[in-house]
């Protein structure tokens, strides 16, 4: 094992309340009477991406209607989702989001021993830099070895795209790595990659169906890299 690739949003920290939010704050803005409660924004999930998510959505509220054309349509999205980013990244600047449980502590235990990190998600760069500028520091970067996001993966989960390019940036077989990662579409995402996967479900994930999963556990609080090695090499044989 020489690398663990780590999902963000849900993974990393517990960011999906503070999302919905803010998707909430920039429909309030765009004077949309659009409202997504957490019943609602749990099924959305289902769709990989912040865009993608909001035409999913407007689709679904607005069947057949023509009324805007391809680009007015992305225009608007693209504002929603710019407004959205915003009221994100002011909410963790305030201090709203934290990594979760054990997170910090592997990464360092992973550091301190020459295991590269990398990070492998469908999120917005600004939406990473926010979050980890803030849980670790303005050098946050120097952790990491490869970086892929929506800006580098146009195709989204369960598509393996943004998987295989951190293979390709770590130059590493999918033998040697770990992912990390919440959602059934992320599992489907890293397995379609080779990658053995440990799944930490949170309250918005913990109905989706973990087949394939590596191990499932509550958090990482409980987890340290012995462990992972003896669970990746066992799935190795």
């Amino acid at each position: 094992m020489q690398a663990l690739i780590f999902d963000v949003d849900g993974t990393l920290a517990d960011t999906e309340r503070v999302h919905m939010a803010a998707f909430n704050h920039a429909f309030r803005e765009m004077g949309l009477d659009w409202v997504w409660d957490e019943a609602l924004y749990t099924e959305l999930l289902n769709i990989s991406g912040g865009k993608e998510r909001i035409l999913h959505y407007w689709r679904l509220v607005n069947p057949g209607v023509k009324a805007l054309n391809v680009q007015d349509l992305n225009d608007r999205i693209d504002r929603i989702h710019q407004l959205k980013t915003a009221a994100y990244e002011l909410a963790v600047n305030q201090g709203e989001v934290s990594l979760r449980p054990g997170v910090l502590k592997l990464m360092d235990e992973a550091l301190a021993v020459g295991l590269q990190l990398a990070i492998a998600t469908t999120t917005s760069p600004v939406n990473i830099a926010a979050l980890l500028r803030h849980a670790i520091g303005s050098d946050w970067r120097m952790n990491f070895s490869a970086i892929g996001d929506a800006s580098t993966a146009p195709i989204k989960k369960p598509h393996p795209q943004v998987y295989l390019q951190m293979l390709a940036a770590l130059q590493l077989p999918a033998s040697q790595c770990l992912a990390f990662e919440d959602s059934s579409n992320g599992l489907r995402a890293a397995t379609a990659a080779g990658l053995a996967t440990i799944v930490t479900p949170n309250s918005f994930t913990a109905h989706h169906d973990f087949s394939g999963a590596l191990r499932v556990v509550p958090d990482l609080s409980q987890v340290n890299l012995m462990q992972l090695r003896q669970w990746h090499s066992a799935s190795l044989r």
